[in-house]
């Protein structure tokens, strides 16, 4: 397929969708973890081009935790945090939790980065939230401000800009590798403050959700397990 050459030299390593979210539940069943005594979240962006994942994830864990937002940002702090955990199941004295986190971009059979196909739309965007931001950034007038009508795009446009040098433009791959990169520190911070590892394990997968002209695809970032208070890199 003409997208598959396309990714490996973008990214070199990546997987159909379902094969990652299947490649995880399996490494993580040498840890204890199954459909019956662990609860999955996930943390994408809100378009619905993003959500094949979540129905990969539910065949694997059952329904998960929805912590998405525009971008695919981790927006719910230690209240949604707690929420998701006290929603796990408790067997054997422990609870296991496990978090998928991706940011998102599109590309299409001639490499075009961030276009794609909808139902009805030939030319789309995506990350659109993203798309947004990079037109703000280059006709130098970005607000800022933070609008209740736009709470979402706001609090993106304030994060984003933190982990930009100032006057830099970085094209769309770069600002959705950096989306990736706040998207895992937001969560891994908030996950300090509230999980407690001494009480349940947990893992973490993150990774860029790209969309081809026929399929989704997961380019694997960072996964980790937290297994009786000690971290292991996972292979993916």
């Amino acid at each position: 397929m003409v997208i598959k050459p396309i990714l490996e030299r973008l990214f070199g390593r990546f997987y159909k969708e379902y094969d990652f979210v299947k490649k995880s539940y399996d490494v993580l069943k040498s840890f204890g973890f199954t459909y019956d005594n662990a609860i999955a979240s996930v943390c994408v962006c809100r378009d619905e081009i993003s959500q094949t994942v979540r129905s990969h994830v539910k065949r694997m864990w059952g329904e998960a935790f929805n912590f998405s937002s525009l971008a695919g940002l981790f927006t719910a702090g230690k209240t949604g945090m707690k929420a998701f955990i006290s929603h796990a199941p408790q067997v054997d004295g422990k609870e296991r939790y496990v978090f998928y986190a991706f940011s998102h971009i599109a590309i299409d059979e001639n490499e075009n980065l961030g276009v794609c196909k909808r139902k009805g739309l030939e030319k789309s965007h995506a990350c659109g939230a993203l798309c947004l931001f990079l037109n703000e950034l280059s006709s130098k007038k970005i607000s800022i401000r933070l609008d209740e009508n736009d709470l979402e795009e706001s609090i993106l446009k304030r994060r984003l800009l933190r982990e930009i040098p100032y006057g830099e433009i970085p094209d769309l791959l770069t600002l959705t590798k950096i989306t990736l990169k706040v998207i895992k520190e937001d969560l891994e911070n908030v996950i300090e403050k509230v999980v407690d590892p001494q009480k349940s394990d947990y893992a973490v997968f993150t990774g860029i959700q790209v969309h081809g002209p026929e399929e989704n695809y997961i380019v694997p970032d960072e996964a980790y397990v937290v297994f009786n208070g000690e971290k292991k890199k996972l292979e993916i």
